[in-house]
């Protein structure tokens, strides 16, 4: 019989990440910042052990960078890298969207205007976290239904380093436009695949553009 790792473990190295992860996004661990795996875990109540595990899963997801023999920071903010990710998490939800809108519940299109409603009133508001997390939801409907685990392990790799950005650079994120361009996407969903497809694209151009415009101001 195989020996399987204990679960606690597992789940430990999880929870150590999202937290980590959700402190790097958030700025409460800026970049640049020196990250000590003993004073992290003693912080989180933790062990080392799956503090370290989590800070190699946070490696792969480019939010760390460890040197040997020296020291383990949050990765510093690199505008070029973070567009390389937001180009290929674009494509992902395009492939989502192909996949998903033939398929969509009269539930899924009503949880996807909700999503959409909410990402409109934080916008007017200026609430740039509550606009975020109802991006994600609106686009989480799509990639639920697309049911494509290697098109959401990418976005749900990726996307965090693209939010880290969002956040430092930008009062709100998309803007106005993009409450219109959901709500045609929404709709083009239950009529128009292909329609829905390019509003998809249209969607994280846009971000990409305001990826592109924040380099050029950095450099």
């Amino acid at each position: 019989m195989h020996h399987l790792p204990p679960v606690h473990r597992v789940l430990l190295r999880d929870q150590a990440a999202a937290r980590i992860r959700s402190a790097i996004v958030d700025g409460d661990l800026a970049p640049g910042h020196v990250i000590k795996d003993t004073a992290l875990a003693a912080q989180l109540g933790l062990s080392v052990a799956p503090v370290r595990a989590a800070l190699v899963t946070l490696g792969d997801e480019g939010l760390v960078e460890t040197k040997p023999q020296s020291h383990t920071r949050v990765t510093p903010l690199d505008a070029e890298a973070v567009r390389g990710a937001a180009v290929v998490v674009r494509s992902m939800h395009e492939v989502a969207t192909r996949a998903a809108a033939p398929h969509l519940t009269t539930e899924d299109l009503d949880r996807m205007r909700a999503a959409n409603e909410r990402f409109a009133a934080a916008v007017r508001s200026g609430d740039t976290e509550a606009a975020l997390a109802a991006d994600d939801d609106l686009h989480q409907v799509l990639l639920d239904r697309a049911g494509n685990a290697a098109a959401q392990a990418t976005v749900t790799r990726f996307t965090p380093m693209i939010r880290r950005l969002e956040r430092q650079r930008f009062a709100a994120p998309h803007g106005h436009d993009s409450v219109d361009l959901h709500a045609r996407l929404i709709e083009a969903c239950s009529t128009d695949v292909d329609a829905a497809v390019a509003l998809t694209t249209a969607i994280w151009t846009t971000l990409v553009h305001e990826l592109d415009r924040a380099h050029l101001e950095a450099t």
